[in-house]
């Protein structure tokens, strides 16, 4: 049932909302940091044709990801939107689907069941992102509430994460220590049912946006045959809208260079460390658990420096920990200490045979370091997210998460989905044998120059975009204070100053904000 009233979050407001990235982030997970592994492990898949399945699903994300997004923010006007929820409808549709993501954990089946299973999945999880994602945007206008939601949601991300990545050590140990397929079914099986336990509490301890006395005079139009053949103009149409939101399309960039990143490394990191370093699943696992315990600590951390320092100097902190972590990688392969197919936590522990200071520093310093650097880039774009519909209000005098959301997610899916088929293939070009004990030396050269320059080529983009992004808490504030000078109809800046912070921000001359500019007229056209 949807609110009539606004509600100022508690902390179990926070803490529901956020364990949804159990299920954001958790998949994710899985997804970048074992599932090539997996297919070129057990399922007798090539290096490319893994890729493929990684990536082919996203890009038919380019329509459903806006039109979510669209759909979404359009029920308002309905029935069902007012009745149950324009966000929670969504929610409410995939609870019992989503233990699905177990299916793709079944071995010996072909190239097509397992891209049409990851399909599914895929679609499933988008029609959860989007509308959740909306949801702290709309539960909250306060800076610091935004900022508590954002934090909650990565915190649980990266807790979800450590469980992604410790649990192969669990299930490896219960079952007698076989390194085998049946360790990532039962993980799939664990995590398709917690997917569908967090969508439960989002649903239950999250609420949406209040209607507007406008938009509850507003009756939606029949939908006829031209209302369906305009939807995917109109669609289209908010979908680059957003572009011309100048401080949006810094966030994308700074999103992209942080992300994107990830996924290079989270793709070729467990061939880097059964190739370089000559570990099996175990020693996988146990470093990215190291890894993302470190990310969480970072996220605790970065909570604070974004609410102070403001968003773009923490990220920029964040490119340094992360690029400084690939060069010591670098170096690890370089020098190569002994290190091959080493116990992580036996090398670490200064009772062990396989302790010494040098092993023990070159193993964990650049682990941490990637942690912490990768946290920090996993929370900034989220916590900036939520204030860009706000910066789209003052445009347009509308709000449009929905839209807002579907984008992110667009542009993150074609993307990610070609980072990840670009690693695929050129890791394959290298010449990479998931059967072979050993690898050539050139594939483990290619492997390395992965690792460590892929990451490092799209983090600068997002660095580049960092130097020129003006949304903080005190611009946020003034941008605030205008919207609410242009709601009661005032046409001019409190003060010279606030007109250029917030002409910085939209992109747009004072004059042509709330709705007098040729975007709110285009939007506006059948």
């Amino acid at each position: 049932m949807v609110r009539s009233q606004a509600r100022t979050p508690r902390w179990w407001n926070y803490w529901g909302w956020g364990s949804g990235d159990m299920l954001g982030a958790g998949a994710q997970a899985v997804v970048t940091g074992w599932l090539f592994y997996f297919f070129t492990t057990f399922c007798d898949l090539t290096p490319v044709e893994a890729g493929l399945i990684l990536g082919l699903p996203r890009l038919l994300e380019a329509i459903t990801c806006p039109l979510i997004g669209y759909v979404s923010d359009n029920l308002r006007h309905t029935w069902i939107g007012r009745r149950i929820g324009r966000r929670k409808i969504f929610l409410l549709i995939v609870i019992p689907l989503l233990p699905c993501f177990a299916l793709i954990f079944v071995t010996g089946q072909t190239f097509f069941y397992y891209l049409a299973v990851f399909i599914v999945f895929e679609l499933l999880y988008t029609m959860f992102l989007i509308p959740w994602e909306t949801l702290a945007a709309e539960m909250t206008r306060d800076y610091r509430e935004k900022a508590r939601f954002a934090g909650a949601r990565i915190l649980t991300g990266q807790a979800s994460a450590i469980l992604a990545s410790y649990l192969p050590i669990l299930i490896i140990d219960a079952f007698g220590g076989r390194d085998s397929a049946q360790t990532f079914l039962i993980m799939g099986v664990i995590f398709g049912l917690l997917f569908s336990l967090v969508v439960i509490l989002v649903v239950c301890f999250s609420w949406e946006r209040p209607y507007t006395d406008e938009e509850k005079a507003i009756v939606a139009p029949p939908f006829d045959a031209r209302a369906a053949l305009l939807l995917p103009v109109r669609m289209f149409r908010d979908l680059f809208s957003t572009l011309r939101i100048r401080a949006f399309r810094q966030h994308l960039s700074i999103y992209l260079g942080g992300y994107i990143s990830q996924d290079v490394f989270n793709t070729a990191f467990p061939i880097f460390v059964a190739t370089v370093m000559m570990g099996a699943t175990v020693m996988i696992s146990q470093m990215m658990t190291v890894m993302y315990v470190a990310q969480l600590v970072s996220v605790m951390i970065a909570i604070q420096l974004v609410i102070r320092i403001g968003p773009a100097v923490a990220y920029r902190v964040a490119i340094s920990f992360f690029g400084a972590a690939l060069l010591l990688f670098l170096a690890l392969y370089l020098i190569r200490p002994e290190l091959s197919g080493r116990d992580l936590f036996a090398v670490l522990n200064p009772g062990s045979a396989l302790f010494s200071p040098a092993t023990a520093l070159w193993l964990l310093v650049p682990i941490v370091l990637a942690g912490l650097g990768r946290g920090t880039l996993n929370f900034v774009p989220w916590s900036v997210y939520n204030y860009l519909p706000d910066v789209d209000e003052a445009v347009t005098g509308q709000r449009r998460e929905g839209v807002f959301a579907g984008v992110m997610t667009l542009v993150r899916k074609v993307a990610q989905s070609l980072a990840i088929i670009a690693t695929g293939w050129i890791i394959g070009a290298g010449g990479y044998v998931a059967d072979a004990p050993v690898q050539s030396q050139g594939t483990v050269n290619v492997i390395v120059g992965v690792v460590v320059a892929g990451p490092i080529l799209v983090m600068l983009i997002g660095l580049i975009a960092s130097w020129r992004f003006r949304l903080n808490g005190a611009n946020h504030a003034v941008l605030m204070t205008e919207i609410e000078r242009l709601r009661a109809g005032e046409t001019t800046p409190s003060s010279p100053e606030a007109g250029a912070v917030v002409q910085d921000l939209t992109g747009w001359p004072y004059d042509n904000l709330w709705g007098r500019n040729r975007l709110t007229a285009e939007r506006k056209q059948p």
